[in-house]
């Protein structure tokens, strides 16, 4: 079972300065940054997955939805994904190397951004390994397996998808075949995903890409892919888009799933409220760990909020920042206490809560949370006890919860730990 990130032009300053929090005035975004396979020993995955809709702006895709600039995307197409990706590495040439239309961009409008046509052209021109047939998101998956959906156009968007997917494998095998095509399975039910599945393996498509999974709870895409196999056997291989349910892998080993791609390994390092951490336990699980958030205190929202409304002061919130710094340092280097560490960040974080406009009673319950958590993290020590590159290179500056060139190395950390605890879990169920 192969691990894929999905490319959001995640990459980091190499050179970063972590006591100054800045990169050197000459520093060219993409061009001096590296990606996460470059900075860390090993490739923190099996391969990448690019979406059309992230590269290339079209009719229908929303602009904060592309990340390239034009010239970036004209880069790609020039010289291929492999290399705009920096992913042909001696370790890294033969890894997947997938294409996908990124179809929750345009979602909301009524037919695909993209025609099966411009689709072959742009996989062709980034030399995929493998691509995926355009198709059309559905919103639903009813367990009762109904006849008909409840989304309005939910039937169209079944149909498209097929369509989409027959002119796709038929595109393709007129080019010679040069990446694998998967067929995109979308449904309304697993009942109608399995439908969907028999027709694109009658079409001709050996590997299935299956959609629609991302609200999903862990038992409901159980049903889903026991119904699909029930329909179409085992030879077939399967690939879950968007699967967010990873960190419940070891769930998902019996259903001969080939390939899946996620991204919330790296997410959570700064969107999860608690879970910005991961380190594989003894017992072959993964533990949980909060990062410590100091943000800078001129440079934050809610810090400068609280500024503007006279709350406090730059100066007093500058010389906590620093203090709380200043502190968990220390610490790290064996020269303070936990307790001390812990008041320190905080106190800071008190000013954090007053600039969101709390009330008292919300503050001091927040804060007791903070501190809970945040004791449980230095008392743990986990950037320690990581071996990785990042954590051997910058130390208790990946457990701290500011600026990106932190968070996402902490993100990067957290796809390598992820991706060895696959290769575990694998090795186990074997």
């Amino acid at each position: 079972m192969k691990f894929l990130y999905s490319d959001t032009q995640d990459y980091v300053d190499p050179n970063y300065d972590f006591i100054g929090d800045r990169s050197a005035p000459n520093r060219e975004r993409y061009w001096d940054d590296v990606y996460a396979h470059e900075i860390m020993d090993a490739a923190p995955y099996d391969g990448l997955l690019v979406a059309m809709s992230a590269v290339r702006q079209a009719k229908g895709v929303a602009k904060s939805k592309v990340r390239y600039s034009t010239s970036e995307e004209q880069l790609l197409l020039r010289i291929g994904a492999r290399k705009f990706l920096r992913f042909d590495g001696p370790n890294l040439r033969d890894l997947m190397l997938l294409g996908d239309c990124g179809a929750f961009a345009y979602a909301d409008k009524p037919e695909p951004a993209f025609l099966p046509e411009e689709v072959v052209e742009f996989y062709l021109d980034a030399e995929f390994t493998h691509g995926i047939s355009p198709d059309h998101v559905i919103f639903e998956c009813n367990l009762a397996n109904p006849d008909v959906p409840d989304q309005v156009d939910g039937i169209d968007r079944f149909q498209i998808t097929l369509e989409n997917a027959r002119k796709f494998i038929g595109l393709v095998r007129q080019e010679g075949s040069p990446f694998e095509p998967l067929g995109a399975v979308q449904g309304w039910s697993p009942q109608s995903m399995a439908e969907a599945s028999a027709e694109l393996v009658a079409m001709g498509y050996r590997y299935l890409a299956v959609g629609g999974l991302v609200p999903l709870k862990v038992d409901a895409i159980k049903q889903v892919l026991e119904t699909i196999r029930r329909k179409i056997g085992p030879e077939p291989k399967l690939h879950l888009l968007g699967f967010a349910k990873a960190d419940h892998i070891h769930q998902f080993t019996g259903y001969g799933i080939t390939s899946f791609d996620s991204t919330s390994p790296l997410i959570r390092a700064f969107k999860d409220e608690k879970a910005n951490y991961y380190l594989e336990n003894q017992e072959g699980g993964l533990d949980y760990y909060t990062a410590i958030r100091i943000p800078q205190a001129l440079e934050n929202t809610r810090l400068m909020q609280g500024i503007k409304r006279g709350l406090f002061r730059a100066e007093d919130l500058v010389k906590m920042e620093q203090n709380a710094l200043t502190m968990l340092r220390n610490f790290d280097k064996g020269m303070g206490s936990l307790q001390g560490t812990a008041d320190a960040v905080v106190e800071y974080h008190h000013y954090l809560l007053q600039g969101q406009g709390e009330d008292p009673k919300s503050i001091e319950k927040a804060l007791s949370l903070v501190r809970t958590r945040i004791e449980r993290t230095l008392r743990s020590q986990p950037w320690k006890r990581c071996k990785c590159s990042i954590c051997q290179s910058v130390g208790v500056e990946v457990i701290i919860f500011r600026s990106s060139n932190r968070n996402k190395r902490r993100g990067f950390h957290n796809l390598g730990v992820y991706h060895q605890h696959l290769k575990n879990t694998l090795e186990r169920s074997a």
